[in-house]
């Protein structure tokens, strides 16, 4: 594998032993033909979710002491890739691999962040509701323009990570923190799947409470940040 691969995808685990083989199969059927590194980031898993993972040349593989969160992992699994182009996706199936050509195409068009959204969700009817009024104010209220920011498929060019700062519900605001920064984002419709293995991670305390108190914080940081370009 080359030192500098088109595209880095970035998967974080935690106890997904049932849906990782299945993963990395699908992954490598959409990007068949394209020159990518697979960034696996497992989040103190206590299952065996490290030992199904099929390790190849393309797979780079990061391991927390303990569990950290899902914004620690994609924190450094964003900040550990090598592409010029790097790739978000959840490891529990429910994105699709199929849409990512598509949404690195988006980049080409003159985009540097393109941000998938769930146009027909597969889950239950109080998580839709749930996640449609949550969207509805974080939109407003930080002013990110993005529908679904729950979606963790995304494609963005690498320069986009450096606006990305590690706390705890950063993954939430990816789109918020790159555009502050003067990058231009944009989203298009992906697929969405049942979950067919393992459990949801997140509940109404972890979704609603601490999503409220980040924005805040988020909308603080943005109306402080420093911008400024060397001529």
């Amino acid at each position: 594998m080359p030192e500098s691969p088109a595209i880095s995808v970035v998967v974080p685990l935690y106890n997904e032993e049932d849906n990782v083989v299945a993963m990395q199969r699908e992954l490598a059927e959409a990007l068949a033909g394209i020159d990518y590194e697979l960034v696996l980031v497992d989040d103190g898993s206590s299952d065996a979710t490290v030992a199904r993972i099929e390790r190849n040349d393309r797979v780079r593989l990061l391991c927390f002491e303990k569990n950290a969160g899902q914004s620690a992992a994609m924190h450094a699994g964003i900040h550990s890739a090598r592409g010029a182009v790097i790739v978000t996706i959840d490891g529990d199936l429910q994105n699709d691999p199929k849409d990512i050509p598509a949404l690195v195409k988006k980049l080409d068009e003159g985009f540097d962040l393109a941000c998938g959204y769930r146009a027909k969700r597969k889950d239950t009817a109080f998580k839709r509701v749930q996640s449609r009024i949550a969207n509805f104010v974080r939109s407003r209220f930080i002013g990110d323009g993005v529908r679904d920011t729950g979606c963790t498929l995304k494609a963005m060019k690498r320069e986009c990570r450096e606006a990305l700062l590690p706390f705890n519900g950063m993954h939430r605001f990816i789109p918020a923190l790159i555009a502050n920064m003067g990058f231009k984002v944009t989203e298009m419709p992906v697929n969405h799947r049942p979950r067919v293995a393992g459990v949801s991670k997140y509940g109404f305390g972890n979704r609603a409470l601490r999503a409220t108190m980040d924005m805040l914080g988020v909308r603080w940081l943005n109306s402080r940040r420093v911008r400024y370009r060397v001529k």
